[in-house]
């Protein structure tokens, strides 16, 4: 649930805040990856295929620790959500400008966590 102002849980999307560095990790290594597939979609290197591998390893680790420790579907809802944003603020970066059906889609992943977390 998202914490309304004076919410005493301190919960965000229905994750303790100890969890949310691990969310971070997790969101930030499949981003990693993804980036790590556009470089090696114009051009398949060792760097590609190194950051490919780094970012799965790192989501990997996270999840693995954080699904010992919370439900699965808010868990991975969450995660999707903070990627997505990662992943369309890395697309923006390097010029690529989501459409409106992208940008909504984006919307609706971030209303699903919504959602989900009551």
């Amino acid at each position: 649930m998202l914490p309304l102002p004076g919410d005493p849980s301190g919960m965000l999307a229905g994750v303790q805040p100890r969890y949310l560095v691990l969310v971070l990790v997790a969101a930030f290594g499949y981003a990693l990856a993804t980036i790590g597939m556009k470089l090696a979609a114009n051009n398949w290197t060792l760097v590609a295929s190194a950051i490919i591998v780094a970012g799965f390893v790192a989501a990997t680790l996270a999840e693995v620790v954080l699904l010992q420790k919370a439900d699965l579907g808010v868990i991975y809802i969450t995660i999707i959500g903070v990627e997505t944003l990662m992943v369309l603020a890395f697309a923006a970066a390097i010029g690529e400008t989501p459409d409106l059906e992208t940008l909504a889609g984006a919307g609706l992943v971030i209303a699903g966590i919504a959602l989900a977390s009551h």
